[in-house]
């Protein structure tokens, strides 16, 4: 069974690497980190809201005020 990722960084309105709305012309492009695989989310993907990010040795975890609570290892799971 495949769920949803979670709202934080599920596919939403905003990118989570950099806050802009996804349609936005003006949006650029994704940080170099970014499409290494080395940052975690910044923002929000549902509201674009900047994140609670904490960074440990083994990943990460994100919290969205409004979306809740995303931790890397859950993500894992889903690869």
């Amino acid at each position: 069974m495949v769920r949803d990722l979670p709202a934080p960084v599920g596919a939403g309105d905003y990118n989570v690497y950099t806050g802009v709305q996804r349609d936005d012309p003006a949006g650029g492009s994704l940080p170099t980190a970014a499409q290494l695989g080395l940052e975690p989310p910044r923002f929000c993907g549902a509201c674009g809201r900047r994140m609670m990010v904490q960074v440990r040795p083994d990943g990460w975890w994100a919290k969205c005020s409004r979306h809740g609570l995303v931790d890397s290892a859950d993500l894992d799971t889903r690869r």
